[in-house]
């Protein structure tokens, strides 16, 4: 039931993490703070299709 998603970058839009996630259980995109290697800094990221 786990699918792989892709997080991006909200401030340089460049893909920087994959993840996985329950479908079942978390219908709503995910979004989380990490490091972002081309702004040099902890960004928001969002999940994408």
């Amino acid at each position: 039931m786990r699918e792989t998603i892709t997080l991006e970058c909200t401030v340089c839009k460049n893909k920087n993490y994959t993840t996985t996630k329950n479908k079942k259980l978390h219908q709503d995109r995910l979004e989380m703070s990490k490091f972002c290697r081309f702004c040099h800094k902890h960004t928001p990221h969002k999940e994408i299709k």
